[in-house]
């Protein structure tokens, strides 16, 4: 289950995680329940998600004060938080997306709509993944070509040389991006950590771009 988005749900209710895995039971996703904050945070401690469905009101630790230890952390910080409450007080939103909410859905939620969303982050979650083992394939190659000899220069007027695969690949790579960063947009529209993830990653890869358009002037 290498490829397979692993979800951490946090409830104190142990009724609403079965409820919780219940929903997602039909999607091809992992899901690790954790019954507190801290519980949650020791579950990032020993691997990686590629969402985090928490409620908000939880005895000790609430899902804000989670969400917060969660933001502080560079190897949790970017990833996607739902929070889920039957809390209707009027400031709680604003205070879920102060602390980097992705979204905000109110319980008890309507099944088909937590599955959708869900759906639309594993995907994501997926796309990422698979573009940071490219990008570090295509670096690799990259390196490995910019060991080679330099070739001697061509004639003024001949044509600009074709890109070379691994060029061909980071270009595909940097399409797919721009693909990516217009959904996390669609997601979450606001300059969030899902969004400025995706942005990372092609700023990380500009310099590969740079370099790869170097080679063939």
């Amino acid at each position: 289950m290498a490829d397979v988005t692993r979800i951490l749900a946090v409830d104190d209710r142990a009724d609403s995680l079965v409820a919780l895995r219940a929903v997602l039971d039909a999607l091809p996703v992992e899901v690790v329940c954790a019954d507190s904050g801290r519980a949650a945070l020791r579950a990032l401690l020993d691997g990686d998600f590629g969402l985090i469905l928490m409620d908000l009101v939880m005895p000790g630790m609430d899902g804000l004060e989670t969400a917060r230890h969660i933001r502080s952390r560079p190897r949790t910080r970017h990833v996607p938080i739902v929070f889920l409450t039957a809390s209707d007080a009027p400031d709680l939103a604003p205070r879920a997306y102060a602390v980097g909410a992705a979204d905000l859905l109110t319980k008890p939620f309507d099944p088909w709509l937590l599955r959708a969303k869900v759906t639309a982050f594993a995907e994501l979650d997926r796309h990422q993944r698979d573009l940071l083992r490219q990008t570090d394939l295509l670096r690799a190659a990259v390196m490995a070509a910019g060991e080679a000899p330099t070739p001697a220069p061509a004639p003024a007027l001949a044509p600009a040389p074709a890109a070379t695969p691994a060029e061909a690949r980071l270009e595909l790579v940097d399409a797919r991006l721009r693909e990516i960063e217009s959904l996390a947009e669609d997601l979450d529209p606001d300059e969030s950590p899902l969004c400025a993830q995706v942005r990372a990653l092609r700023q990380a890869l500009d310099p590969l771009l740079r370099e790869g358009a170097g080679h063939r002037r």
